[in-house]
C-alpha cells in the first residue's frame, strides 16, 4: 500500500474529490487542488471537446499561478473519461488529456489498455472505478495505477457491497493505490478508510454542497434536508444501478416504487447534458432533474466554501487519527 510519486507531499488530506456529473467544474477543481486535495471533473461536463480543452487550460493556468504566488505545489487534478462504446467523444477527449498531460485520468465503464497506455505515455496515472472484485481483477490486469472501490451507499453509479468486504477482497490481489468511495462525508470517515486499508478516500456528495459546485441551490438544500433513508438505489432511472434522492424523484412526477427501466442505455446520450444551460427549461431525466446523492447526506448540514470545508475535514481527520496513537 503506497501512494504514487505524483501524490507524495502534495496532499493536505489523503482524499480525492470525485468527478460529479453536472456538479464539478473548474472553480471546484481549482479550489480543491489549492486546498490540498485532488480535484476532478468529468470531461462530459463540458458540452464539446473544444470546451473541455478550455477548462483544461484554465485549470492548468490557475494552478501554475498559485504555485508561482505561494511557492507551494497544489495537489494534482484528475479528469474522468467514460470508456464506453456509446461515448462518441472518447478519442477526442483522450487526445486532449495527452496533449495537456492531465496528471490523473479516472476511467469508468471500461478499463481499455489503449487508454491506459496513452496516459502512461507522458507519465500520467490511471485510476479506475469498480463495484466488485471481478471488475477490480480485470482492471488490475489491464495495468491501472489505482482502483476506486465504489461501495454501497456511494452517490451516482454505485455498488452494493459493504466497504469492509470490498476493500478486504481487493487487497487480496491488489497492492497499488486503492481508493474507497461510499458515504464518506467527514474527516473521521477519511481516517476510517485509511484504517480499513485504503490509501485514499473518495468523496463526492459532500462536495456537491459547496459554494463552488455547479448545481442549483435547490439541489444543495435537498441534500441538507435529506437523510440516508431518502436515498433510492435503482437501475430504473439511468439504466445502471445508482443512488438518487427520493424527493427529486417525487418532484419529477414519478413514483419511487413504480419506476420503469429505460428502453436502452446510451451513455453518450445520457452524459452529454448541457451543464451550463441557463435557460431554466425543464428537460427531465436522470442527473439533471432527478438528482443523485450518496447515503452520507445525513452528515451534511451546510454549504461552505471548498476551502473552509477542507479545513474542517482536516481538523476532523487529525482529531480522529490522534485517537489511535
Amino acid at each position: 500500500m503506497s501512494l504514487p510519486k505524483l501524490l507524495e507531499n502534495r496532499l493536505r488530506l489523503p482524499a480525492v474529490v470525485a468527478p460529479m456529473f453536472l456538479a464539478s467544474g473548474p472553480e471546484l477543481v481549482i479550489e480543491t487542488c489549492k486546498a490540498g486535495m485532488v480535484g476532478s471533473f468529468p470531461a462530459l461536463n463540458q458540452r464539446s471537446s473544444e470546451g473541455f480543452e478550455e477548462w483544461l487550460v484554465s485549470i492548468n493556468t490557475a494552478l501554475q499561478a498559485h504555485e508561482q504566488e505561494t511557492g507551494e505545489k497544489p495537489a494534482p487534478f484528475a479528469v474522468n473519461l467514460i470508456v464506453h462504446k456509446t461515448n462518441p467523444r472518447l478519442s477526442a477527449d483522450l487526445a486532449l488529456c495527452v496533449k495537456h498531460q492531465v496528471p490523473i485520468v479516472i476511467t469508468s465503464l471500461g478499463a481499455a489498455k489503449e487508454v491506459i497506455e496513452s496516459i502512461h505515455s507522458y507519465g500520467g496515472l490511471v485510476f479506475h472505478d469498480v463495484i466488485n472484485a471481478r471488475h477490480a481483477r480485470k482492471a488490475a490486469g489491464a495495468g491501472v495505477d489505482g482502483l476506486i472501490a465504489v461501495s454501497a451507499g456511494a452517490g451516482g453509479h454505485a455498488g452494493s457491497t459493504n466497504p469492509f468486504a470490498l476493500v478486504a477482497e481487493i487487497r487480496e490481489f491488489f497492492d497499488k493505490t486503492l481508493l474507497l468511495a461510499g458515504a464518506i462525508s467527514r474527516g473521521n470517515d477519511i481516517a476510517a478508510a485509511k484504517a480499513m486499508g485504503a490509501d485514499l478516500a473518495y468523496m463526492g456528495t459532500r462536495f456537491i454542497n459547496t459554494k463552488e459546485s455547479l448545481v442549483q441551490p435547490e439541489y444543495k438544500q435537498m441534500i441538507v434536508d435529506s437523510g440516508s433513508s431518502d436515498i433510492v438505489y435503482t437501475p430504473n432511472i439511468s439504466g445502471v444501478f445508482a443512488n438518487f434522492l427520493m424527493p427529486s424523484i417525487v418532484k419529477a412526477g414519478l413514483d419511487p416504487n413504480k419506476l420503469e427501466a429505460p428502453s436502452h442505455i446510451d451513455f453518450g446520450e445520457e452524459l452529454t447534458t448541457d451543464a451550463d444551460n441557463k435557460s431554466g427549461e425543464k428537460t427531465g431525466g436522470a442527473w439533471k432533474d432527478i438528482w443523485s446523492a450518496g447515503q452520507g447526506v445525513g452528515a451534511i448540514h451546510d454549504i461552505p466554501s471548498t476551502k473552509d470545508l477542507i479545513q474542517k475535514l482536516e481538523e476532523e481527520y487529525r482529531a480522529a487519527t490522534a485517537q489511535f496513537r
